[in-house]
């Protein structure tokens, strides 16, 4: 057993070739961490460390994701917010030269290597996983993802198409869009589709959609990084899909990122900067 560093909602332990993060549970732990519960960060696995002031008399000790080496932090593709991100430690700031002297032990013990890694060097959340979306029920036996569709909530499209498996062998990758602010949805994407897959995820049967508490984070993440990690276990290296690109699309989500912040659900500030990615993608 190694050192211990102790912060506000997780402790970490200092291992010769690795860090274990244990996550605390209570109210004011995010539900993704209590969801994580540990995980073991190899040191091969790290790019960096940084720490630095945090808000409210804080220190933050931040353990750089190596690229490709979590199929977690992989199928977020960037879009955790800080207070969500498991490679973040906040202490207290009376703490600061503790944890300035374990991230010099950690930056001491980093390699260089910054390609990415062959295979996913942290464990991904072991399957069987299931979560509720808005439109149908989404499970994964680590063999192949299964949708139910609900009749309240699923598109015309979805019924037509029936309840669905894809067996992991048959996928290329994941695509995880965040439900923390609007239109999330969890798509999987196909080595050879039959036909073009929808550019709407209602209507594509291989995507399920969330909505307001249908599809949160702590359960559609865990559960898109492990069929990731099954994908990349089965064949070729996986894909995460980028934004896409199709004006009239980014057109609609701008209009309901409108209608959301005109009805109070998105802040000034989420409503500026999502739409300013909006507009990046074209």
């Amino acid at each position: 057993m190694g050192d211990v560093l102790a912060g506000f909602q997780a402790a970490w332990e200092f291992e010769s070739d690795s860090v274990l993060i244990r996550f605390e549970r209570g109210i004011r732990t995010p539900k993704l961490f209590q969801a994580l519960g540990e995980r073991r960060i190899p040191l091969e696995a790290i790019a960096g460390v940084t720490l630095t002031p945090g808000k409210r008399g804080t220190v933050v000790l931040h353990a750089v994701p190596r690229a490709g080496a979590d199929p977690l932090m992989e199928a977020a593709a960037g879009q955790l917010k800080e207070g969500g991100d498991p490679y973040r430690l906040v202490l207290p700031a009376d703490r600061e030269t503790l944890a300035e002297y374990y991230a010099d032990e950690l930056r001491a013990a980093l390699t260089e290597d910054a390609e990415p890694p062959e295979r996913y060097l942290v464990a991904p959340p072991e399957a069987p996983l299931h979560f509720k979306a808005y439109d149908g029920k989404a499970s994964f036996d680590g063999k192949a993802v299964s949708f139910r569709w609900f009749w309240t909530g699923a598109s015309s499209a979805k019924w037509k198409a029936g309840d669905q498996s894809f067996p992991v062998t048959g996928l290329s990758g994941v695509e995880w869009r965040s439900p923390e602010v609007f239109e999330g949805h969890l798509r999987l994407l196909r080595r050879e589709p039959a036909t073009a897959q929808p550019a709407q995820a209602d209507q594509d049967p291989a995507a399920v959609v969330f909505g307001l508490g249908y599809g949160p984070v702590h359960e559609s993440l865990p559960f898109a990084a492990s069929v990731l990690a099954a994908v990349r276990a089965s064949g070729p290296t996986p894909v995460t899909a980028a934004p896409r690109r199709d004006p009239a699309d980014i057109a609609d989500r701008i209009r309901h990122l409108g209608e959301l912040h005109q009805a109070g659900l998105v802040t000034d500030e989420e409503f500026t900067t999502k739409k300013a990615e909006l507009l990046a993608e074209l």
